[in-house]
């Protein structure tokens, strides 16, 4: 077993519970990081603001003002059609181009994926589930049936062959799948909705994607032949979960306004596992209080006004998918312990040691703000329950 630092980054809740201010700091303290983005793809929005600047990361580690190389695993769902443009504004605030690698298996996710959760979603109207929009659940279903394309295919064929490729997805896989889930286009109640149906009618579209997917992976990501070694080369490795526990595919309290991956320990242990390592911390996230940006039950939800936050989230803004970003407070002792301890009992990870980083303190007064009451930080994480369950407690009172 290496004695290098292994970390697992995850978010408590339901996300946007600071995990790229903690991916920052953990790779800030040791040159060499690889920071591998386990689940999920292209819908993580992951907020680093170090001296002055601000970055909104997707697809790229939030490491990456550090120097960090990004690993894609052959859970995550990369979105190389919006790569490019992500890379491109980071250059423009960092300056660099930061690396990117990914394991042989790596899926992507494909224009249809895209267009097929947007028209599904619509189509919900007011119960909408609280999706973002980026096709990761529809990726994820089409490569299980067998409609998978690697980032490693891409690199290796031409754009005629992948263009074949993906049109004959759309015939075989797409259509029975639209009509599974009833969107057969007599549902179109918007010109949003047209516009989509046209899209998935489109050669053109697909002809456009796959250009611009091609070239982005061409310029910028390596297939990483021996994941095994580049992992045990680096001075420190961190996961990078995309969304919070609460949101696991697996959890069924939630259901069905959950993600379709899996968001915890699950993934880190079991890449570990492949390659001989093992995990030396699980770090998870959390703010002061509680957010959740998309539909779906939130306990012990309130107002910002009424948490005394006044500041306004510059990332998590209003938009036609999720609405606007909602607020909570944590629930007791016991309540705010159990999904930590459910993730690391259910993955065999009881050796391990967890941590808790809390975030957004200095806009809370430094308290926790719980349905026991406004608790400060370090009578908070004072209580046995909490002292139990966690050794190591990270406080953040900034943006960075």
């Amino acid at each position: 077993m290496s004695g290098k630092p292994i970390r697992a980054i995850i978010g408590k809740g339901f996300g946007d519970e600071g995990k790229g201010l903690a991916v920052n700091y953990f790779c800030g303290k040791v040159p060499g990081t690889v920071v591998i983005k386990h689940n999920g793809g292209a819908q993580a929005g992951h907020t680093v603001e170090p001296e002055g600047k601000r970055f909104v990361f997707h697809q790229l580690s939030a490491g990456s003002f550090c120097n960090a190389d990004t690993f894609w695993a052959d859970s995550y769902y990369p979105d190389l059609y919006k790569l490019g443009e992500e890379i491109d504004e980071f250059r423009s605030v960092s300056g660099m181009c930061p690396k990117i690698f990914c394991d042989p298996e790596t899926k992507v996710t494909l224009i249809d994926d895209v267009l097929i959760n947007m028209l599904l979603e619509l189509s919900r109207g007011d119960s909408r589930h609280g999706s973002c929009g980026m096709g990761i659940n529809e990726c994820d279903l089409r490569s299980g049936a067998g409609f998978g394309i690697t980032v490693k295919e891409l690199l290796s064929s031409s754009a005629e062959n992948i263009v074949k490729k993906v049109s004959d997805i759309r015939e075989t896989y797409g259509r029975k799948r639209l009509e599974e889930l009833g969107l057969t286009g007599r549902d179109a109640e918007s010109s949003e909705m047209i516009e989509l149906y046209d899209a998935l009618s489109s050669g053109t579209v697909i002809e456009n994607a796959v250009e611009e997917m091609m070239r982005n992976a061409s310029g910028y990501v390596t297939v990483c032949e021996d994941p095994e070694k580049l992992m045990k080369e680096c001075d420190q490795i961190i996961f990078e979960s995309g969304q919070g526990l609460l949101l696991d595919s697996e959890n069924t309290e939630y259901a069905p306004h959950v993600t379709a991956s899996r968001t915890g320990l699950f993934h880190p242990c079991r890449i570990l596992s492949e390659y001989g390592l093992k995990l030396t911390e699980a770090v998870y996230v959390t703010r002061s209080y509680v957010t959740r940006h998309g539909a779906g039950p939130l306990p012990y939800e309130c107002t910002a006004s009424e948490l005394g936050i006044t500041s306004h989230d510059e990332t998590n803004v209003h938009n036609s998918w999720q609405g606007s970003i909602r607020y909570a407070r944590h629930g007791g002792f016991d309540e705010f312990v159990r999904p930590v301890l459910a993730d690391i009992n259910e993955n065999g990870a009881g050796d391990i040691g967890a941590s808790l980083f809390i975030t957004h303190l200095n806009e809370t007064d430094g308290k926790l703000m719980t349905a026991c009451g406004d608790i400060p930080v370090d009578e908070f994480v004072s209580n046995p329950v909490i002292s139990d369950a966690f050794t190591i407690v990270y406080k953040s009172y900034s943006r960075r």
